[in-house]
């Protein structure tokens, strides 16, 4: 916990690190999201105390499944953690002998399939766990003959992202899920960056899913090195066997104590606040910088909010053909070279770039709002 009055900041300026403004979003890379101070403070209390962890996980576990409406849950090492474990569940279940050899999977059902409109850089996790991705579709399209044909003897589990600028033209989850199932194959889902809204913790497996991940970091606010894993009580149960305490090849990707209550604290606030207050504030935000910049010539300017790609409102700045100013990524990278830096959502088209409020303070979205104006201005 800061000491009160002190620059919580100053901490990383010791180092030489510069803190920065996050208006990218629940990005990793910048930092994730800030944590709450409650979970800042369960986790101090819970440090201090020893317990044994197996119990821990497991009581864990009953509060996620009661959240989420899964059988069963885990709080693994963040959302990429979480899939290396769906791998390791689906690959060699509770064998020891299985679970040993991994990622050896020679011999074992290995195969996942995905999707090639999912591969996304995160898809190694599953490969690093000893499977072997299998791509259906092209670009543009995926069929529902395109799976079934790709499913045989040797097919672990079938893979499905869930994520802002997916396309849509995927085959949907519970497509995905009908088909699998028909051939008792489970369908993992990377749910990681999904939360807010809070519908989305039951959404996955109302379709059919039968292990989903998200991040405990990102909208949760709780520790970002945290992941909340649920789903089947068979495959969470083999996760669980290969991770900490246990010592198989999961074991690396241990959760201390402490990130485990931070989690749960995080996760307890994050179902009790009003999401529609917290939206029309997100609204709000954006709004003031969309009347802020509406008027520069060229520049086309929208408060954007949806189910697919703007799960929480943004500002959408995109530039238009009309545009005399200087070019998108020159405006980037003055505002990533200022004092403080200062990093955009740039998920979008290469012509666009977004504002999204979720780690912006009314003192940041000021200055957000006035270097804009500065760097557009030129």
């Amino acid at each position: 916990m800061a000491t009160r009055g002190r620059d919580p900041a100053e901490v990383y300026r010791q180092l030489g690190v510069k803190p920065i403004i996050n208006a990218a979003g629940s990005v990793t890379r910048y930092g994730g999201t800030s944590t709450r101070p409650e979970v800042l403070e369960a986790m101090t209390d819970s440090a201090t105390v020893l317990v044994e962890m197996a119990e821990l996980n497991q009581k864990a576990g009953e509060v996620i499944a009661g959240i989420t409406g899964a059988e069963a849950g885990f709080v693994c090492s963040g959302a990429a953690g979480g899939l290396v474990l769906q791998a390791i569940a689906c690959i060699a279940g509770t064998d020891p002998v299985n679970m040993h050899r991994l990622p050896d999977t020679r011999g074992m059902k290995n195969e996942i399939i995905i999707q090639n409109m999912h591969r996304f850089p995160y898809d190694q996790a599953y490969r690093a766990a000893g499977g072997v991705l299998v791509g259906i579709g092209d670009g543009k399209n995926c069929r529902p003959w395109e799976l079934e044909g790709a499913i045989n003897e040797r097919t672990a589990a079938v893979a499905y992202l869930c994520a802002p600028f997916t396309s849509r033209r995927a085959l949907s989850l519970s497509e995905v899920c009908r088909i699998a199932h028909k051939h008792q194959v489970p369908v993992i889902v990377d749910a990681a960056s999904m939360l807010p809204p809070r519908s989305n913790l039951h959404r996955y497996l109302q379709d059919g899913a039968d292990m989903v991940v998200f991040s405990g970091g990102k909208g949760v606010r709780g520790p970002q090195g945290s992941g909340i894993l649920c789903g089947r009580r068979d495959l969470i149960e083999a996760a669980a066997a290969s991770a900490n305490p246990n010592q198989f090849l999961a074991r690396p990707m241990k959760v201390a104590k402490e990130e485990i209550v931070g989690l749960l604290t995080a996760l307890k606030i994050f179902l009790e606040e009003d999401e529609e207050a917290e939206t029309r504030r997100y609204a709000w935000m954006v709004q003031r910088v969309a009347d802020a910049l509406s008027e520069v010539p060229g520049l086309e300017v929208t408060a954007e909010h949806d189910d697919y790609d703007y799960l929480i409102p943004h500002t959408v700045l995109r530039f238009g053909k009309d545009w005399r100013g200087p070019s998108r990524d020159r405006v980037l990278a003055a505002l990533e070279g200022g004092d403080p830096p200062i990093y955009l959502n740039q998920q979008g088209n290469p012509d666009e770039f977004a504002v999204d409020p979720l780690n912006l303070t009314d003192d940041t979205l000021v200055t957000v709002i006035r270097r804009l104006r500065e760097e557009l201005f030129r």
